[in-house]
């Protein structure tokens, strides 16, 4: 069966594309292994080749040389928790209940929570609902074993944890940020080893940790197909205190000779810090890729490589307007690079129009996994756009954020947001510098007619907690 391409397609036509693929090319057998690498706070343009920042990115910009790197893909969120429920359901946060940040507010006024206070504050009580079925849950079908090192970020209660939805081995934190070092969340430990919560490594770099584990995992489970998904904490802002009144503090940190090397070559002390955190990122991608070689299942790896929103710094996502927790460009269009030796072609770049909803039905696809037919879906297999076989069937996209409101329909980008708004092409302004509103009010009005559309359809969705009102 080929490709067909309609004008566009709503989440129920994209779950139709993701059963006849999975039919299509899953009957059965054995696939890669996957690694799912997601940054946090990555700017669009912050991989060293791409080159307009002075960023050492080797190891990344070998997973571009050697596959193909993608400038047109979305993440479903302009921040962390909703953007990552997104990546592990394939569905939209509207639909998969969790279109909001887990995140203690009480930090904004400088509250250092005791752990008998942070043990009922929405960080804890708060996660990805128990219904909905993970990459983890899937993949374990088709007898992978799974690895989460890194940020989770879905929820720290005992049930949201990633040895319950579908996960084997867990390393990480189950919040969205910690110190590097201490590992603390506004002065509570944070670390977990699968259940059970950890401070046997404080003190070490969080990039570190997640490096040492992810080799164990790798190295422990080669001769059995993997799935690793990797959710490093860089370069998003540590979270820490200083100071007698403890008032929370936020910035990025690195190693220090890391950022020494980038003195006289950043722009600012700040963005010294933050290359240097992707730098040590970038290495620890490296050592990846040094065991599979050393186990010799490199070639039979697929790896995927995001970041979970665009870059949080005023000017990091440039030629992109915007940053995180934004509906311009620059907080929704990320980078991203699919890596798998003699299946995805190398060295090529593709400009057509994907989204991290497409990563779940994708490695179903990939790993002969049959997905629920009585779940909806808002992805699709991309693996034969990215190997140039078929353009995108992807038509739309849409982003809600509180009273913040995007849609793409082709090349048209509509945003009606606090931060401003307004209608613009893409194929010829992709600063979103030029509000064509006026000139074009038969688009402006399509596209608001097609969000109220899809809003309507999330709406009538089966309900999903934990802040849908039901």
């Amino acid at each position: 069966m080929r490709y067909v391409c309609p004008l566009i397609l709503t989440g129920a036509v994209f779950a139709i594309f993701c059963k006849i693929n999975a039919a299509q090319n899953n009957p059965g057998g054995t696939g890669p292994n996957i690694i799912l690498i997601v940054s946090d706070d990555q700017g669009y343009p912050d991989i060293g080749c791409i080159g307009t920042k002075p960023l050492r990115t080797p190891n990344l910009d070998r997973l571009a040389t050697e596959g193909t790197r993608a400038t047109s893909f979305y993440v479903t969120w302009p921040a962390c928790t909703p953007s990552r429920s997104s990546l592990l359901t394939g569905r939209y946060p509207q639909r998969n209940g969790l279109y909001d940040m887990v995140r203690n507010d009480l930090v904004n006024y400088g509250h250092r929570y005791t752990p008998g206070e942070y043990e009922v504050s929405p960080e804890m009580i708060l996660g990805l609902d128990t219904r909905e079925l993970t990459l983890g849950d899937y993949l374990r079908r088709s007898g992978y074993r799974n690895g989460m090192v890194g940020k989770w970020d879905m929820g720290q209660a005992r049930r949201y944890l990633p040895l319950q939805r579908g996960f084997d081995d867990f390393y990480g934190h189950g919040n969205n940020g910690i110190d590097y070092y201490t590992h603390e969340r506004y002065g509570i430990a944070s670390m977990f080893r699968n259940n059970e919560q950890t401070e046997a490594d404080r003190g070490t770099y969080a990039t570190e940790l997640f490096e040492r584990e992810s080799v164990r995992f790798i190295r422990e489970n080669a001769s059995s197909r993997f799935f690793l998904y990797l959710a490093f904490n860089a370069p998003h802002s540590g979270s820490s205190y200083a100071g007698a009144e403890g008032v929370a503090k936020s910035g990025v940190q690195a190693p220090k000779e890391l950022v020494e090397s980038y003195r006289g070559i950043a722009k600012s002390d700040r963005e010294a810090v933050y290359f240097a955190a992707i730098t040590r990122m970038d290495s620890a991608i490296g050592a990846l890729l040094a065991a599979l070689e050393e186990q010799g299942v490199a070639k039979n790896t697929l790896i995927l490589f995001m970041s979970d929103n665009g870059g949080a710094a005023k000017d990091s996502n440039a030629p992109l307007r915007g940053r995180k927790g934004t509906m311009w460009e620059g907080g929704i269009r990320v980078p991203f690079i699919a890596w798998w030796p003699g299946k995805i072609p190398a060295g090529e770049i593709t400009d057509e129009f994907l989204t991290s909803l497409e990563i779940l039905p994708t490695l179903c696809a990939v790993t002969h996994t049959p997905i629920a037919q009585d779940i909806v879906f808002d992805g699709f297999d991309m693996l034969p756009v990215l190997c140039g076989k078929t353009p995108s069937p992807r038509q739309e996209m849409f982003w809600k954020r509180r009273s913040d409101k995007a849609a793409r329909v082709k090349q048209w980008k509509w945003v009606q947001s606090d931060q401003g708004g307004g209608l613009f092409d893409l194929s010829k302004d992709i600063s979103e510098t030029t509000d064509l509103s006026q000139q074009r009010p038969d688009i402006a009005a399509m596209m608001q007619e097609r969000f109220a559309a899809w809003l309507k359809e999330m709406e009538n969705a089966e309900p999903r907690g934990p802040f849908r009102n039901y």
